[in-house]
């Protein structure tokens, strides 16, 4: 409901101080209210005590009739009196008084029916009587705590909720409560329920602001559970300390076989406890250390440990400060050492000088190496050459990455004449080394005597257009690659020319990695021309980043409507220049794939 009053004032002239102001009278306003229930209409008049000056007030509800302009008040002189006649205090008296009751008891009829209609709110009890929260809020999603504080005390209703987990938990044989941000004090409560799972075999704890202290639970439950095998508190700032009370507690420990210490904080004091675990420990088998604070100090600790111990198979020492030094350390130890199968060392500053000696200690190991990881260590090409030297007498090795060194065209050289008399390496990775197209080429004559090698990984070398024709012409009839990464390498649209035709003869690609090589349109109905007809074979197509319009889109969505035989399960054409045209082609393509083969192509834009 609303009301409108408007009150034109006009204005006086100053009533010199001679004036004699009489006494206001003001007659009784007869009933100014009629009815106080009608509130839709209250219509008052009042009257000066002389009768000479009126005062009108309209109020009006707003509903379905329209509100008046203003809701006037009007004031009416006399003609035959002087305005100065009348005391101003007299005249303005006659309306404030009585607009003042109007709008008194306006207000006090607001609040009436603002009491009758509000509901009432519910009655709460003051902030010193209401009791704090308890219990525990459990929730196993990444990101959420399973305490409501880190230091609050678990009381009855969050050890209830605990103990109904925990009947859960042992049926389960692997555990994944990385990212819950329990702490501390959740880790003793759960490794309390944990401690009597006599079925699980597999547990992550990673990221949960676990500290040293939080690690001694692992006590209790590694005594009673005997199945356990992986422990995972990677992420957790446990540090040196908590290494070695980890290590204190496994020291006698049968059950454990791989620990996840990764980015934990760990320095040299922490390997040198670990070092010390691995020469009393024979149930542990893979150690994973990596993005810690490992200086060569600790490399040497570790390295010392592979004298005494045979039963490690696999150390991930990747992103520490292992440097020249360590990797030297390493190498004396593993000259004895026969049962280490994985070595990952990537991103330690290794150089030329401290994969020399590595590889000296691998050559002379009995052990037999299937995966090494030398990525990101500053190797040239001369430490390319005794990377060379190993893959030529080594036997055993299945995997090597190189990724992200400095090796060159004469270092690939090298790389490539070993690779020509090995017989074990399957997957290589050369990318982000700096090989150009003679590089490339020398790469690739050494799949002319190899059939060996399935996956190449050579991205991010500026190989050019022809370092593809090079390596097309050999992929043509030759090797067995199944899996070709090529991203970033600069091919442009001449380039995939080269590969559109290889496609149309090699009978062994089945994914193809194009990402990031300024292909165009035209690059694209190259590559759609050998898919249109012939391919039977490729199964993944990675054309990402490649510039790519709708003329593109529309002829590879051409090509797999055309090839009843085509075998794409996986096209990817995301980062490119296609519009809503281009896209629907592509949608129309795999729906029609669907409905004559009934088999699914994952397209993503």
């Amino acid at each position: 409901m609303g009301f409108t009053s408007t009150v034109a004032l006009y204005s006086h002239p100053r009533v010199p101080p001679s004036v004699r102001f009489r006494k206001l009278q003001s007659k009784a306003v007869a009933s100014p209210y009629h009815a106080l229930g009608g509130l839709l209409s209250l219509p008052a008049t009042v009257s000066s005590a002389r009768g000479r000056t009126s005062l009108v007030v309209n109020a009006a509800a707003e509903g379905n009739a329209r509100r008046s302009g203003s809701g006037r008040r009007v004031y009416r002189q006399s003609q035959g009196e002087s305005p100065f006649s009348n005391a101003p205090v007299q005249k303005i008296a006659s309306f404030v008084v009585p607009a003042g009751v109007f709008f008194s008891v306006t207000f006090v009829l607001w609040k009436v029916v603002e009491k009758l209609l509000m509901p009432k709110p519910p009655r709460t009890k003051s902030i010193e009587n209401r009791s704090p929260a308890k219990g525990m809020s459990f929730s196993f999603a990444a990101g959420t705590n399973l305490l409501s504080g880190l230091t609050a005390k678990v009381d009855r209703e969050s050890k209830q909720k605990l103990n109904e987990f925990s009947k859960e938990l042992r049926s389960f044989q692997s555990v994944d409560m990385s990212g819950c941000n329990f702490g501390d004090e959740g880790l003793f409560f759960l490794a309390e329920s944990l401690a009597y799972n006599q079925t699980l075999e597999e547990v992550s704890f990673a990221a949960n602001g676990i500290t040293a202290e939080g690690v001694k639970a692992f006590d209790r439950v590694l005594q009673s559970n005997i199945m356990l095998k992986t422990l995972n508190i990677s992420g957790n700032p446990i540090g040196d300390e908590g290494a070695k009370n980890l290590c204190d507690t496994l020291a006698n420990n049968n059950g454990i076989e791989k620990l996840q210490l990764n980015s934990t904080g760990l320095g040299d004091e922490g390997a040198r406890a670990i070092a010390d675990l691995l020469k009393k420990n024979s149930t542990l088998h893979v150690i994973e250390l990596n993005n810690n604070m490992i200086d060569y100090s600790g490399f040497t600790s570790l390295a010392g440990s592979l004298l005494e111990n045979n039963t490690i198979r696999s150390i991930y020492l990747n992103g520490n400060y292992g440097g020249a030094l360590g990797a030297n350390a390493l190498g004396k130890g593993l000259e004895g050492h026969k049962s280490l199968r994985e070595l990952h060392l990537q991103g330690n500053s290794i150089g030329d000088e401290g994969i020399c000696a590595l590889m000296s200690g691998l050559a002379s190991s009995k052990a037999k190496l299937t995966h090494l990881d030398i990525g990101n260590n500053s190797i040239s090409a001369r430490g390319a050459f005794h990377v060379a030297e190993y893959i030529k007498n080594s036997k055993s090795l299945f995997w090597l990455n190189m990724y992200m060194n400095d090796i060159a065209d004469e270092g690939a050289e090298r790389i490539a004449l070993a690779l020509k008399e090995n017989r074990s390496i399957a997957i290589i990775d050369l990318g982000g080394n700096n090989i150009r197209a003679k590089g490339i080429s020398e790469i690739a004559q050494a799949f002319k005597d190899n059939s060996v090698v399935t996956t190449l990984e050579v991205g991010y070398n500026p190989i050019g257009p022809d370092g593809a024709k090079a390596l097309s012409e050999v992929l043509k009839f030759h090797g067995n690659i199944k899996t070709l990464k090529l991203g970033w390498c600069q091919i442009g649209a001449k380039g995939t020319e080269y590969i559109a035709d290889t496609l149309k003869y090699n009978n062994t690609i089945s994914v193809l990695d194009l990402r990031g090589n300024g292909l165009r349109d035209e690059g694209a109905i190259c590559l759609a021309r050998s898919l249109k007809v012939v391919n039977e074979v490729l199964t993944e197509l990675d054309l990402g980043f490649n510039e790519i319009r709708d003329d593109g889109a529309f002829a590879i969505a051409q090509a797999l409507k055309a090839n009843e035989d085509v075998k794409i399960t996986s096209l990817n054409l995301a980062n490119n220049f296609l519009t809503k045209f281009g896209q629907s082609a592509l949608t129309d393509a795999r729906d029609h794939v669907y409905e004559m083969n009934e088999k699914e192509v994952n397209i993503v834009f």
